[in-house]
């Protein structure tokens, strides 16, 4: 064999070889390519399914505050602490993600996000009781401290919404890869923010400040005029029965039926925001009561007015229980012995 020959067998060799070489980074390299598609569509996916998760969370929250009346402070107290739980949990899934490095930038959006929620949920729970206390200044400073954090779940929402999704866009649309990021909204009404909105949400208002239509509410605390103020409590009616005190009453329990609570107001002037609240409470003391509230926008001078409390939670059947019924004061009212009574009551399942 010439050295002509050897040559060219040797350039035809060679010229495989890099052939070769070219065909396996190509391979090599739409290996690559496929498996980071596949991990950029996985991480939105399970973004998208952590974020549906905690607008979840978020509507529950304020759908238990909104029935704050139908229920007793603790009962609203531990529903928000499981809330919390799980925002700990959507956390920690988060965290636990495998993260391409495209979307490094979103990964550290999404966890402020969530433990933005996660904390408020926390805050939130720690002031439900306080705030749902009677009116004065510890109640206003949980309610305000709730719509504080309500603000930090909001700003949860414009972060997940200007952080998160267009950087899980960008990362995607800088692949080729088509894309759908569902939104994660914790908050639905901005309204939520104020705390005398909050307020009037939990069944109760604030003692000072504003009202959740901008009313100053310190002129509300101030007499509506001169004269007389006052209410007074008429009855108390469950189904077809009018409690009595100090007599045993013997209700049937129907769920969703109301009490209705009348009273009168007996002064001389009209009277705005008048809470009515009624307690039922073992009478051994053990358990926790059921607290409905509502609050009378306005009644009349004169006006006799039902007041209806809807009862949605079963309470202690075939046991002693007291239900305690209270019209709060009114500025001014000197009389309050007539704004509340007790009836010893026994509850039979209908």
């Amino acid at each position: 064999m010439d050295a002509q020959t050897v040559l060219v067998r040797r350039m035809i060799a060679g010229i495989a070889g890099v052939v070769l070489l070219l065909i396996l980074f190509f391979l090599v390299r739409a290996c690559n390519n496929t498996r980071h598609e596949n991990a950029l569509k996985d991480y939105t996916r399970q973004v998208s399914a952590i974020g549906t998760e905690s607008q979840q969370q978020g509507e529950q929250l304020f759908k238990a505050l909104g029935a704050a009346g139908q229920g007793s402070p603790t009962d609203l107290y531990q529903s928000i602490l499981a809330l919390k739980g799980s925002a700990d949990q959507s956390l920690k899934q988060a965290q636990a993600l495998s993260v391409p490095g495209d979307m490094s930038p979103a990964q550290q959006s999404l966890l402020i996000t969530l433990e933005l929620r996660r904390d408020a949920l926390q805050a939130t729970s720690d002031n439900i009781k306080d705030a749902l206390g009677d009116p004065g200044d510890n109640a206003d400073a949980a309610i305000n401290h709730i719509a504080g954090q309500i603000n930090a779940m909001n700003a949860s929402d414009v972060l997940y919404q200007t952080r998160v999704q267009p950087l899980m866009k960008s990362a995607m649309a800088g692949a080729g890869l088509p894309y759908t990021i569902l939104p994660s909204q914790f908050v639905r009404e901005i309204s939520w923010v104020s705390p005398a909105y909050v307020a009037q949400k939990l069944g109760t208002q604030l003692s000072a400040g504003t009202d959740a239509n901008g009313t100053d509410t310190t002129k509300k605390n101030q007499t509506t005029g001169p004269g007389l103020h006052g209410t007074g409590l008429n009855s108390t009616v469950y189904g077809n029965v009018t409690l009595q005190p100090g007599v045993s009453n013997r209700l049937t329990y129907v769920k969703g039926q109301a009490f209705v609570v009348t009273f009168t107001n007996q002064g001389d002037n009209d009277e705005f925001d008048v809470k009515v609240t009624l307690k039922i409470a073992n009478a051994s003391g053990s358990g926790t009561p059921i607290t409905l509230t509502k609050t009378v926008p306005q009644i009349t001078k004169g006006q006799k007015l039902p007041v209806e409390l809807p009862l949605n939670r079963e309470p202690a059947l075939g046991a002693a229980v007291n239900v305690s019924v209270t019209v709060a004061a009114v500025p001014g009212e000197k009389k309050t012995d007539n704004n509340k009574s007790t009836y010893p009551t026994l509850f039979a399942q209908g």
